[in-house]
């Protein structure tokens, strides 16, 4: 009889801890599709099994002091999800309404986050559309901020930012110029940093040169650095004692964490790396190949939705007269899992990169030889597209 470790389902070799070579490394739908690894399946059989609701639990506690440590914050908090993080931190900055948002009108915030927002807060949330179609920058923050205590006026409290934004980083100047406006003005700032690492191992600037520009920041470990769950928020200590207060009230409290939060340590040592700046990390690489894979699919004719900053690749599909369901099939065909225009190379897939690219390459020939005779019926989607919704 087979373990419960490894099976095999219709004739197919499973095994829950073997990274690169599970499914993900076949899989560029999303980094959250990485297949937790041999080093984080040790991690779990010695981690603490204490209670994280009464914080007596090492394991958790020691990640969240570490993550802290690397962004020079003073305390953090594990929580089961990103979208969780973002909840509790603007939860927690917004205290008494009215009281208004302003992020990224493609932020998660306010596109994937089931309206968390304002049912949980009460808050209006006014989306803005970048002028360079990038990141936000101080002249698109000060066009859409209200700073008057006009009674007609719901008043900004709080600027959400977000990076990386589909790959795209903000750069940390900009980054920088919006909070000392924030401070001036006596705004909070919060980041969006599911993917903070990517822009880090880019060498954008420090984790700690980013997180000293807000007030709170969230931190993904099931994306990038592939474990199995959670995410982290990260703030000063009144802030994290009073996310810690909402995040029991929406039943976020863990009895014995250490089974999620000790692969996250993995994660964050081996992943991201063991500095600030990622030293030693696992991503840099997959930003490179992000970038050939890029290359590749211009060389043949194709163009590029979005620019290539970190380990996404948007491919303009519509361009190429190519329905989504039409690349995800050529995809399925060549043994890889696509979805839609958005081609994430995680780690994983570069890890199994010469197995991957020359089948990616089959299905952009396909797409590009295909574009003519796909003109006639194709039409682009229209309104508002959803990354998580057939078009």
């Amino acid at each position: 009889m087979s373990s419960m470790n490894e099976q095999h389902v219709a004739g197919e070799r499973r095994n829950a801890w073997i990274g690169s070579a599970g499914a993900a490394g076949t899989d560029l739908r999303s980094d959250t599709m990485t297949t937790p690894t041999a080093s984080m399946l040790a991690a779990i059989q010695s981690c603490t099994l204490l209670d994280d609701v009464f914080r007596e639990d090492p394991t958790t506690m020691d990640l969240e002091a570490h993550c802290a440590a690397l962004a020079g914050k003073e305390a953090g908090l594990f929580v089961l999800s990103g979208t969780m993080g973002n909840q509790l931190a603007l939860r927690s900055l917004l205290t008494q309404p009215p009281h208004g948002v302003v992020c990224d009108h493609r932020s998660h915030i306010v596109k994937y986050e089931a309206g968390g927002v304002s049912s949980l807060t009460g808050a209006t949330v006014k989306p803005i559309v970048p002028k360079n179609g990038i990141h936000l920058t101080l002249k698109d923050i000060e066009a859409n901020v209200y700073l008057d205590d006009d009674v007609h006026t719901c008043p900004t409290r709080v600027i959400s930012l977000e990076n990386t934004l589909n790959g795209m980083i903000m750069p940390l100047e900009e980054v920088q110029r919006i909070s000392a406006f924030a401070r001036q003005h006596g705004l909070k700032v919060h980041c969006d940093g599911a993917r903070l690492w990517e822009a880090v191992a880019s060498g954008a600037g420090s984790l700690s040169d980013f997180s000293a520009c807000f007030d709170t920041v969230t931190l993904c470990f099931s994306k990038g650095l592939g474990a199995p769950v959670g995410s982290i928020l990260l703030s000063d200590k009144a802030v994290i004692k009073h996310a810690r207060w909402v995040r029991k009230s929406i039943g976020g409290g863990l009895r014995q964490p250490g089974v999620v939060t000790a692969p996250a340590r993995v994660g964050v040592d081996e992943t991201f790396g063991r500095g600030p700046n990622g030293e030693g990390g696992l991503l840099r690489e997959t930003h490179v190949l992000a970038k050939e894979i890029a290359d590749m699919w211009t060389g043949l004719g194709g163009k590029l939705f979005h620019p290539v900053h970190t380990n996404m690749v948007w491919l303009d599909l519509d361009a190429a007269n190519c329905p989504p369901s039409r690349i995800e099939e050529l995809g399925a065909e060549v043994g890889l899992k696509l979805y839609a225009n958005r081609l994430v190379i995680h780690y994983q897939i570069y890890q199994n990169r010469e197995a991957v690219v020359p089948k990616l390459k089959q299905v952009f020939e396909r797409v590009l030889q295909e574009r003519s005779g796909n003109s006639a019926g194709f039409e682009p989607a229209r309104g508002d597209t959803s990354m998580y919704r057939k078009q």
